[in-house]
Formats: C-alpha cells, sequence, structure tokens
C-alpha cells in the first residue's frame, strides 16, 4: 500500500524556484514609486526603496546604467522606472532591477538642473564678490560657440560694426551632443593659456533645454569659475537660464546682446573722451585762475623789508620832531611865565616882597630848568628805546647777526623751501651787506 507524501523542499530549491518564476514573467515592467532612502556605496550602483501607500520594495540600479541618468534619485522624488522583478536569494527578499527611470511631472533635465544649480550654488560659484567686471576696451576677444551657426555671424557682424579693429579668436566647438561639454571645456582651457585674451564669451543660438544641456554639465561650470580670464555666457533666449549662466561674470540674454556688452561703440568712446578733455580743461583754467588769485593776494601782502625799515625810520623821525617840539613848547611856556611873573613883580615894587619874589622866582627857575632838563631827559631815554626796538625787528638786523635772505633769480621770488628749487637754477642771496647771485648744485637735503 503506497501513500502519497509531499513534496518538501529545501529553502534553497524553493528559493530558486520563485526566482525562476519572477525572472520569467516580470523581465520588462514599469513601476511607479516615491524613492526614499537612497544609498550610494563605493560600487557606484544606486540602491533604494520604491514605496507607494500601503507597501514597499528594495530596488536597485546598477553602475553602467546610473551613468546614463540625467538626475540624481533623491528622497522623497516621485519616479517611474523600467526594469525587472528579481530575488536575492541568499536573503529571500525580491527586488527591482532597473534599467531606466525618470522623475514623473517633471522632466528629467529639469530635475538635473536644479540639482546641480543648488549644489553649485552651495559651494559658492554663483556668489556675486567673486565676479569680475568686463574690461573697458578690450584688444582680443575669445568666443567659444559653433562655427556654423547663426550666433556667431550675429556676433562678429556687431562686434565689427562697434569696433572695427578688435582682434577675435574663435574656438570652434560642438554645442550640443555627448562630447560638446569637454570641447567647451577644452576651449576655455586653451584661451586662459594663451595669455593674451582680454574676454571670452561662451554660447550659442536657442534650442530645446535638451539643446541648451552642454551649458548645464558640471565640468562646464567648474572651468568657467576657474578661468582666469572674464567670461560672458550667452546661451539661448533671454528667457533661457542655464548653470552657464550662473557661474559667467556676466550673463547676456542673448549672443548678439553679448556683442554688445563686450565691445562699446568706437564713436561713444571717442564722445566720451572729448567730454572729459573738455571738462578737465575747463577745470585746470579754473584751478589755475584760483591759484593765481592766492598767489597775487600772497604777493600784495608781502612787504619788502626795505620799505618796513623806512616805515620805521619814519616813525622814529616823527618821534625826534615831536620830542623836540614838545621841549621847545615847554621851555616857551616856562619862559612865558617867567615875564608874567616878572611883570607881576614890576607892579608890586616892595622891596620885601620883591625880593622874596626874586628868591621865589630863582628857586622855581631852578625847579623849572631841572624838570625841563628831567623831561627831555626821559624822552631821549623813551626814543633810545624805541630806536634798540626798531633795530631788534628790522631785518637788516637779522641779517647782521649772519642771517640771510635768498631768493629764485631773476622772478625775486623769496625761497623759504629747499624743494621750490632745482638743480641748475639760479639764486640770489642777501647778506647784511651785499648780494651774490649762485647756481644750485643739489636741491632737497636734509
Amino acid at each position: 500500500m503506497h501513500t502519497n507524501r509531499p513534496h518538501i523542499y529545501t529553502v534553497s530549491q524553493l528559493t530558486q524556484e520563485v526566482k525562476g518564476l519572477l525572472d520569467e514573467y516580470f523581465i520588462d515592467i514599469w513601476v511607479e514609486g516615491e524613492v526614499s532612502n537612497v544609498r550610494v556605496p563605493p560600487s557606484g550602483h544606486i540602491y533604494f526603496t520604491l514605496k507607494d501607500q500601503w507597501s514597499q520594495m528594495r530596488a536597485l540600479i546598477f553602475k553602467q546604467q546610473a551613468r546614463y541618468l540625467r538626475f540624481a534619485p533623491e528622497d522623497g522624488l516621485h519616479i517611474i522606472c523600467r526594469g525587472r522583478v528579481s530575488l536575492y536569494e541568499r536573503r529571500g527578499e525580491y527586488q527591482l532591477i532597473l534599467d531606466y527611470m525618470e522623475p514623473k511631472g517633471v522632466g528629467a533635465l529639469q530635475i538635473a538642473f536644479e540639482q546641480l544649480k543648488n549644489r553649485l550654488e552651495t559651494e559658492g560659484l554663483f556668489d556675486g564678490e567673486r565676479k569680475r567686471s568686463l574690461p573697458l576696451v578690450p584688444r582680443r576677444i575669445g568666443i567659444v560657440t559653433s562655427p556654423s551657426g547663426a550666433a556667431i555671424r550675429d556676433m562678429l557682424q556687431i562686434i565689427h560694426r562697434r569696433f572695427p579693429n578688435v582682434e577675435i579668436l574663435i574656438c570652434p566647438v560642438r554645442v550640443q551632443g555627448v562630447e560638446s561639454p569637454l570641447e567647451i571645456v577644452q576651449a576655455v582651457l586653451d584661451l586662459n593659456a594663451l595669455g593674451d585674451v582680454e574676454v571670452i564669451i561662451v554660447g550659442r543660438g536657442g534650442g530645446s533645454l535638451e539643446d541648451l544641456w552642454a551649458f548645464n554639465d558640471e565640468r562646464v561650470a567648474r572651468v568657467i569659475y576657474e578661468s582666469r580670464i572674464p567670461i560672458i555666457s550667452a546661451v539661448g533666449h533671454e528667457t533661457d537660464f542655464t548653470i552657464a549662466d550662473f557661474v559667467a561674470d556676466m550673463r547676456a540674454p542673448t549672443p548678439s546682446a553679448a556683442a554688445e556688452l563686450v565691445v562699446r561703440e568706437k564713436a561713444e568712446l571717442f564722445r566720451s573722451i572729448q567730454s572729459l578733455n573738455l571738462r578737465m580743461t575747463g577745470c585746470m583754467r579754473q584751478h589755475l585762475g584760483f591759484l593765481t588769485g592766492r598767489v597775487d593776494q600772497a604777493r600784495r601782502g608781502l612787504i619788502d623789508p626795505r620799505k618796513r625799515v623806512e616805515r620805521f625810520w619814519e616813525r622814529l623821525n616823527e618821534l625826534s620832531r615831536r620830542l623836540a617840539s614838545d621841549g621847545h613848547r615847554l621851555v616857551m611856556e616856562s619862559q612865558s611865565r617867567i615875564d608874567i611873573l616878572g611883570e607881576k613883580l614890576l607892579y608890586r615894587n616892595p622891596r620885601e616882597r620883591t625880593e622874596g619874589f626874586g628868591l621865589r622866582v630863582s628857586q622855581l627857575t631852578k625847579e623849572l630848568s631841572g624838570a625841563i632838563q628831567k623831561g627831555i631827559g626821559e624822552k631821549e631815554n623813551q626814543v633810545r628805546r624805541l630806536i634798540s626796538n626798531l633795530d631788534n625787528l628790522s631785518p637788516l638786523a637779522i641779517l647782521k647777526r649772519g642771517y640771510s635772505i635768498t631768493r629764485k633769480y631773476p622772478s625775486d621770488e623769496i625761497l623759504k623751501d629747499a624743494q621750490a628749487v632745482e638743480r641748475g637754477e639760479r639764486v640770489k642771496v642777501k647778506f647784511y651787506r651785499g648780494e651774490i647771485l649762485c647756481e644750485v648744485e643739489e636741491s632737497g637735503l636734509p
């Protein structure tokens, strides 16, 4: 008698059969979900969990496929992905092995753009403080763009019209495609290596986000940041923004606008120079007139030492005349008083009184004579003191002590500073007695 016994699987056998079923029936499927727990080990594979409101499963994309992604998976990002379901036998866990993924609702390129923009901004590549100003009149301009596009023709036409003799160096590159970023990077490096390029324009005409993607490449952004030459980014139309626009020293809305920004019109520069020249000439004339007025004012206020001496002598003579006049007047007044007293005595004849008056007159005469002599002596002492003071204040007295007065020859300008004359000029030196004419051999000595 035979009994039907159930087939008993080992764990490995059951795992292999389940894996075979999954590999057979779920070889190319699309799955939608939210990314969480993203992990990128040194191997370069990307591991994460894909979940919805009720369930979750593990997912992975190998390094070979991950390098073709336009964006980096982030926690919370809602994606649509394609791949196959497989089983990791060692742990008995099933997982999605992906070949492709894209963000749901927002394009992968837009996500990649925002991710790179946020990262580079955090690193400081967009800081306005590091952006350099463009040269006013560049002698040599480098242009990195496609040699066959309309953008280069427009830029050349505008630059030659505004400033015909500026030199332009074109570095031809592909402006879209896989190889485009490397060509742009190399062109910027080559222009920096030349050493005499003063400004670089990097750009192309308009297009879709995918067409402009070479200018959103991180390698292009970093070479623009590291360039020692100022760079203008001129990519697409006015509404198009790329990572290169944020890193560059200046963004132009179009390639044509970049050509207008890089050089000013030659005629406009000439007009500005003429206007500045007229303003400078007017300011110089005004300042020269002001200085001339100050010199004339100073010259009028400067008194010749000889005139000052003459004024002191005039004052001394005036004091002498007044002293003589006062002494004579005092003598005459005294004499007149004596005469009056003498007449009075004649009318008063008594001898006693006459003798008494005679004695009084004699005494008064002596006092008067003493007072006169004393007054005259005081006046003479005062005159001597004034003469002594005048002599001390006189420039001639200063010269007599060994000093001298030095003037420029032949202008007779009094010199107060050794820096006011130069070697080879002549000066006239006045001493207490006489003058000499000298030639300067060295000036500015301490």
